[in-house]
């Protein structure tokens, strides 16, 4: 991949990540207030010790936690040093999709089509990867994967790179789309099925969503991204066992894996593909 216009993609990767700070501060909403049942837009935010509303000037991204000293202006409660973690996260995250996407879409500004179609796919992933940090978090604190954001993503993404695929003449990539997103589903089901205990059906509804962005990327995205969620799994369960902080029985939420094991799989699951089959070859 050759990333054309470099002065442009660094300026418009700065964007990105601006643009995912703020990102970052409605999903500490998102990740308080949806395990809760609790609005998104009602009331604003506010101090969940005093209640007191939060001010516009300090509900600025990781800006606003610094300049005050990590508690709240009101009652001088300390605030938790995640609300900044996932705001820089997010901004750093929604960086890599713009670099990577304009590392992909590297011929967006040889016609209008493939310009629009570039700039859906990248609100594509971006959306993906919001919803990834969120579902994430939340599966580790609760063991849940909230319908409230699965399900609408299935509408979304199938919108978006439906969309994405049309304007640039490439119903190749939809059509893997729909394969992985069948397949995978179909294979969570089973495996729900035959063995309740260690896969639950939230996540045999959000591996659709994945199936759906590994397999519209490439054949290797889908490979990579569907075996690397196993293996980080199987490594971090390994090494909670290694260390006595989880035993057989423990209930260890697998969601965290199968979003990190996507994003391998997204960014770069060709070149670990084509390592690995180089390696075959040398092998036979």
């Amino acid at each position: 991949m050759t990333i054309l216009y470099p002065e442009l993609t660094g300026v418009l990767v700065v964007i990105g990540g601006v643009f995912g700070l703020i990102i970052g501060s409605f999903l500490n909403v998102v990740i308080w207030r949806m395990p809760r049942g609790e609005s998104l837009s009602h009331p604003g935010s506010a101090c969940p010790s005093c209640g007191h509303s939060i001010r516009w000037w300090d509900n600025i991204p990781v800006l606003s936690w610094l300049l005050l000293r990590a508690k709240c202006r009101d009652c001088g409660v300390a605030i938790s040093a995640r609300y900044p973690a996932i705001e820089l996260g997010t901004g750093a995250a929604f960086a890599i999709v713009v670099a990577w996407r304009l590392a992909v879409d590297a011929n967006w500004f040889e016609s209008g089509a493939k310009f629009f179609a570039a700039i859906i796919a990248l609100v594509a992933f971006l959306y993906l990867a919001a919803i990834s940090i969120a579902l994430a978090i939340i599966d580790l604190e609760t063991h849940k994967l909230p319908n409230r954001i699965v399900l609408p993503a299935y509408g979304v993404s199938i919108v978006l790179l439906a969309a994405a695929s049309l304007l640039a003449g490439d119903l190749d990539s939809l059509l893997r789309g729909a394969i992985g997103l069948a397949v995978l589903f179909a294979a969570y089901f089973v495996m729900a099925l035959v063995y309740p205990g260690g896969m639950g059906f939230g996540d045999v509804k959000l591996v659709g969503v994945l199936g759906l962005y590994l397999g519209w990327t490439s054949w290797a995205a889908l490979a990579v991204g569907a075996f690397a969620a196993f293996l980080l799994g199987a490594v971090f369960s390994a090494v909670l066992l290694i260390l006595r902080r989880a035993n057989r029985k423990s209930g260890i939420p697998f969601g965290p894996w199968m979003l990190l094991g996507c994003w391998v799989g997204l960014l770069v699951g060709g070149p670990l593909a084509a390592a690995y089959l180089s390696l075959f070859e040398l092998g036979m």
